[in-house]
């Protein structure tokens, strides 16, 4: 990996973490809820999340789903961005299960080549770049001792599952019907295990599952941390019906239908 890839590496840990610290302080709290124009929810801790990370993430351009809806006709010439997720699960947040996430990615060429996702009411830490690898945090530390992460974590590498069941993750708010007629068509059997966030990429990185199908919407920041930890981890995220890698900064900032999965083809 290249110092500079390491030292935004780096950076997107501390703000992360930083991003992490403002969520727990209204954790727990009466949350005053807004809905956006999509009617999904918005509270006070996506609000602070977004500017932990805008107010750290400042070397690059950034796109945050809480943040400005820079047009394609600016993006377009965006070679290296942030991509970001102040809060992934705003559902999961406000039932309190603790499976919501924030996602920060570097997005360089239309591939996201850097990703860290925290669970801070779990305290899980997960981050992966290109030529590094993944991993997984055994400590959360406070933001300024970020780097120390570098060295500090367990590895990650997605399994590769034998000829018995597999273990499918599925959206805990958002599973279609879709998804179970594809996996009753795998012909094998399929055990669904429902967890909410980018948790689910994280699942399969550390062999903790061997496939992710989701067929209903998602948007860029939703999937970017995640794809590039489960592609450090060895995995793939691909187009369901192309059978392409998921690509970014396109014009509609909505995903295709994708599978994620760890070493298997399927």
């Amino acid at each position: 990996m290249s110092d500079e890839l390491q030292d935004r590496l780096t950076l997107a840990l501390k703000a992360t973490l930083l991003a992490g610290e403002a969520i727990r302080k209204v954790q727990g709290k009466d949350p005053r809820v807004e809905f956006k124009d999509d009617r999904s929810p918005l509270t006070q801790a996506d609000k602070d999340a977004h500017r932990a990370l805008v107010s750290t993430l400042t070397d690059l351009p950034l796109l945050s789903e809480e943040g400005l809806a820079h047009p394609f006709t600016e993006r377009r010439s965006w070679k290296n961005y942030w991509l970001v997720d102040p809060l992934d699960g705003t559902k999961e947040f406000l039932q309190g299960n603790g499976e919501f996430t924030v996602n920060v990615a570097l997005v360089r060429e239309g591939r996201p080549v850097l990703g860290v996702v925290f669970a801070p009411a779990l305290d899980a830490l997960y981050f992966g770049a290109e030529g590094l690898g993944a991993f997984k945090a055994r400590q959360i530390p406070p933001p300024d001792k970020a780097p120390t992460l570098l060295v500090s974590s367990s590895p990650l590498r997605a399994r590769t599952p034998g000829g018995g069941p597999l273990e499918a993750l599925v959206s805990r708010s958002h599973l279609s019907p879709a998804v179970k007629t594809y996996l009753d068509g795998l012909g094998r059997g399929v055990a669904m295990v429902p967890l909410g966030s980018s948790l689910k990429f994280c699942r399969v990185a550390e062999g903790g599952a061997d496939l992710y199908p989701r067929f209903g919407p998602t948007m860029e920041w939703d999937t970017a941390a995640g794809q590039a930890v489960l592609e450090a981890a060895g995995g793939r995220v691909l187009d369901a019906i192309a059978g392409t890698p998921l690509r970014y900064n396109k014009e509609d900032l909505h995903n295709p239908s994708f599978l994620a999965w760890g070493q298997v083809v399927l």
